[in-house]
Order: C-alpha cells, then sequence, then structure tokens
C-alpha cells in the first residue's frame, strides 16, 4: 500500500510549500490538521502527519508515535516509515477512515496526556 493517495501528496506537499513561505516572510506557521494518519498493524507506531518538505519531498512533519510513551512532533522522513516492520513484518498501513477534526498541536498535546496517539 502506498503511504498515501495522489490527493493528500498534494495537500501535504501545499501545506509545507504555504509554511515555508510564511517562514521566509517572517510569519507564525499554520497549524494544519493532519492529512494523513499511518499506523503499524502489528506495532504501536502511528503516525498523523501533516506537511510535507517542498525542497525534499522524503521529509514529514506530523506528530510521530514510536510506541514508547513520549509521541512528538518533529520532522520524519517517510523511506523510514517505509522500511519500519512490526512484530510479524508487516508494513505500515495507512488508516483509510481517519479525518483529522482539530489542528495537529492538538492531537500532540492530547498525545502527551494519554502517553500515545488517541486519533
Amino acid at each position: 500500500m502506498k503511504l498515501f493517495t495522489k490527493d493528500q501528496h498534494k495537500r501535504l506537499l501545499r501545506n509545507g510549500q504555504v509554511n515555508a513561505q510564511r517562514q521566509i516572510d517572517g510569519l507564525d506557521t499554520i497549524d494544519h490538521p493532519p492529512v494523513v494518519k499511518l499506523f503499524t498493524p502489528d506495532a504501536a507506531c502511528t503516525w498523523l502527519l501533516s506537511e510535507l518538505d517542498p525542497e525534499d519531498t522524503d521529509i514529514a512533519f506530523g506528530l510521530c508515535d514510536l510506541g514508547f510513551g513520549t509521541p512528538e512532533m518533529g520532522s520524519v522522513r517517510l523511506s523510514e516509515i517505509a522500511a519500519v516492520r512490526g512484530r510479524l513484518g508487516l508494513p505500515v498501513e495507512r488508516d483509510l477512515h481517519f479525518t483529522a477534526t482539530k489542528p495537529l498541536s492538538v492531537y500532540a498535546d492530547e498525545a502527551r496526556k494519554a502517553g500515545h496517539i488517541k486519533a
């Protein structure tokens, strides 16, 4: 399975372009809602991604939870996510039913309190 659809890729890239331009202009970045949720079906890893780096589209920004009880926001390489396998060797999947209802920072606050992403 591809990590995201063409439409999700366009939205992630557009969000990244908007925030890159805002940084150039000296403005605060926009707290975008996550565009896609990725997870390991046989491990405790989850990623909520909100944007792609327009200069290196292998780098995404989002909320990352590797199952250690310390979810954090930051950048991650998509090639590394694609290489992750859980205990049974299953690849990362896209949550086909995920629809964001709030900005990424709200998911991050909730995840830090809970010790894992709840989405």
